[in-house]
């Protein structure tokens, strides 16, 4: 993902979907052991709904 994009995927998560600061900290410190895709981590963790899952990736397919 360009860097770019990730940026405006953060602010995304942020701002749309209310993602706390507290739990992307979370998400970021799991990525840094064990990278993987961020949406997939938010929701293994249980920091978005199946739901909020889908709007994520609705969102990527347009970004």
């Amino acid at each position: 993902m360009a860097p770019t994009t990730y940026s405006r995927l953060i602010r995304f998560l942020e701002e749309e979907l209310a993602i706390s600061a507290a739990s992307m900290s979370i998400v970021f410190k799991h990525r840094e052991q064990d990278p993987g895709p961020l949406p997939m981590i938010l929701w293994q963790y249980g920091l978005v709904t199946l739901k909020q899952l889908e709007q994520i990736y609705d969102w990527l397919e347009t970004a």
